[in-house]
Formats: structure tokens, C-alpha cells, sequence
């Protein structure tokens, strides 16, 4: 039995990873998508999505195998294939966003999934949500309203588009918070595994993607990019592992201290990565939009702390941080 020491350090030692590799992986996403190779910029954001996939098939097919699970579907494929093509035009749009705003805008959007989530889970799972996440899902909105209305949020390479690039993310989060919903569904109907939803939803994922690619005949201009610019292949391998080894990090997280843990995690972490986005690649803020994200960081922190003291209902507790929901469930199919 481990002594509270050991706790604290192996629940430190998972947090330290989910931070330190999702931060890499939000660099690298912005990288890719903003950033010249050769003085070419990438835009094929579909390619990305399938790399992402197929990393996140290994990684489950290796973890049923060590947890000696079935490699059986547990629901049918059609259900698997809904939340599979909610996902990857999700995480297709979510990439094309950045073309057009800045990262930090886009982390500091997925905040909004609170509110499509909730609407989602009352929708379809018929969900009742107390007055007390009403009011943090307001103030988060409120807090990211200021954040847009008052600075820049334009990409430094399309000024101007910010309004197309946060359409493109109001639709990411729509379909991403039906992402969600779909799998919560998938868990509660079917008692499916999480790594059984992984391996087949990011079967279907790749299968999409690669199908979106031939159609569009862009497969063949991404790997002609991929083997003409250098830098490029290690970027798309760093940007897949670190999504591989943050999710390894999360359920272990998950598995050993729970969801409210995680949340605080991923509420540190959106943190983290705002802040070296700024001063990675120098974005401007203005006094006002500091004041928007302290009261966004307030309402998820104010969230997870009452959270962890209330103690709510399961089917009460609204996703104490962007993607949390999918996350503490099936992190790799949302990455």
C-alpha cells in the first residue's frame, strides 16, 4: 500500500506529463497549421486527423492486448461510425480554425463546450444541470466574450478572418460536444470498455479521413508535402506522440485519482498552454482580455474546488474543464 507521500508524488508525476505533453502538442498543432516549411504553409488538415488516428489505434490495440480484453465490437459499428464522423469533422475544423485565429483563442473557445455539452446532454440524455453550473458556464461565457470583443484574435498570417475562423470553431464545439454525448450514450447502453470505444471509433476516424483525403484528391499533395519539407514529418510525429503519451498520462491520472483531479489538471494545463503560446509565438493582449481570461480561469477552478467539496451526482456534474467529458472517457478518440 502506498504511503500518502507516494500518492502525492505518482498523482504529481501524471500531472506533470498530461501538462508537459499537451502543451508540446498545442505548440506543434499551431505550428503546423501557422507556421512556413520552406516558405509553404501546410493545408491539408485532414492528413493531421488521420496521423493522429492511426497513433491512437496502436496505442489501443496494444492496451487490449495487455489488459486482455475482447477485440470485439461491444456496440454496433453504425453507432461507432456517428461519433466517428462527429469527430473528425470536429477535429477537422478545430485544425482549419487556426488558420484564421490564434491559438490562444481557440484553447480559450473550448471553453464554450460547457454550454453545447449541456444543451446536448439535455437534448438527448434528458439531463437536469443545478443553477450552480448554469451560472459557472455563464461566466466562463461571459469571460471568453470579453476575451474576443475587446484584442486581437486573428492568426498573425489571415488578419482580418477571425470571424470564418470562429465560425469554424463554434462548429467544432457543436460537434464536439455531440461527440461527447454520442459516447456517454455508447458507456451507459452497451457497457463499452474505453479502450474498446478508442480502437474502433479511431478505426472509423482513419477511415474517414483517408476517404475525405482521396475524395478531395488532396492525400496525394500531403504526402508530397510530407516528403518535400523538411522539418514536417518530425513535427506530424511529435504532434501524434504527444497526443499518444498525454492520454497515457490521463487515464492513468483517471484510474488512480478520478475525474475531479483531472479536471483541476486540465484547467492548470489550458493555463500553461495560453501563456506559452504568448510568448512563443508573441501574440498581442490587451489589458482586457487579461481580465476576460482571470474570469474564465476563476469559474473552472471555482467549479473543480466545489466540485471536490459537494461531491454532486453524476449525471449533474458538468465537464469541469474543455474536453474533459471526453477525456476522462476516451481521451485518444478526441485528440
Amino acid at each position: 500500500m502506498m504511503t500518502i507521500q507516494e500518492k502525492a508524488f505518482r498523482c504529481c508525476f501524471y500531472g506533470a506529463g498530461i501538462i508537459l505533453s499537451l502543451v508540446m502538442y498545442g505548440l506543434l498543432q499551431e505550428r503546423i497549421m501557422t507556421q512556413e516549411y520552406n516558405g509553404e504553409v501546410f493545408v491539408d488538415s485532414v492528413f493531421l486527423v488521420m496521423c493522429n488516428r492511426v497513433a491512437a489505434v496502436v496505442m489501443a490495440v496494444v492496451m487490449v492486448a495487455i489488459r486482455q480484453e475482447s477485440y470485439g465490437n461491444n456496440a454496433p459499428i453504425w453507432k461507432y461510425a456517428m461519433v466517428s464522423s462527429a469527430n473528425v469533422f470536429a477535429s477537422s475544423c478545430q485544425y482549419e480554425s487556426l488558420k484564421y485565429v490564434s491559438f490562444p483563442v481557440q484553447m480559450l473557445g473550448k471553453s464554450f463546450k460547457m454550454m453545447p455539452v449541456m444543451l446536448w446532454g439535455m437534448a438527448i440524455s434528458g439531463k437536469v444541470y443545478g443553477m450552480q453550473s448554469w451560472l459557472v458556464a455563464a461566466g466562463v461565457t461571459l469571460g471568453v466574450t470579453e476575451f474576443l470583443l475587446t484584442g486581437p484574435t486573428d492568426s498573425s498570417d489571415h488578419k482580418g478572418n477571425s470571424l470564418y475562423g470562429l465560425g469554424l470553431l463554434v462548429v467544432f464545439l457543436a460537434l464536439d460536444g455531440l461527440t461527447s454525448t454520442l459516447q456517454e450514450k455508447l458507456f451507459k447502453e452497451h457497457k463499452t470498455s474505453k479502450w474498446n470505444q478508442i480502437l474502433y471509433i479511431n478505426m472509423l476516424s482513419t477511415a474517414d479521413s483517408l476517404f475525405t483525403l482521396v475524395s478531395t484528391d488532396t492525400l496525394g499533395s500531403a504526402l508530397s508535402f510530407l516528403t518535400t519539407h523538411q522539418g514536417f514529418g518530425k513535427d506530424v510525429t511529435l504532434l501524434s506522440l504527444s497526443a499518444v503519451v498525454g492520454q497515457y498520462f490521463i487515464y492513468s491520472q483517471v484510474q488512480e485519482f478520478g475525474a475531479l483531479v483531472l479536471a483541476t489538471t486540465m484547467n492548470v494545463r489550458q493555463v500553461v498552454s495560453i501563456l506559452v503560446s504568448y510568448i512563443s509565438y508573441g501574440h498581442y493582449i490587451t489589458g482586457f482580455q487579461i481580465s476576460g481570461l482571470c474570469l474564465v480561469f476563476f469559474a473552472l477552478f471555482y467549479k473543480s474546488v466545489r466540485a471536490v467539496l459537494d461531491a454532486p451526482e453524476k449525471d449533474e456534474q458538468l465537464p469541469l474543464s474543455p474536453g474533459i467529458a471526453a477525456e476522462d472517457k476516451s481521451a485518444a478518440a478526441k485528440v
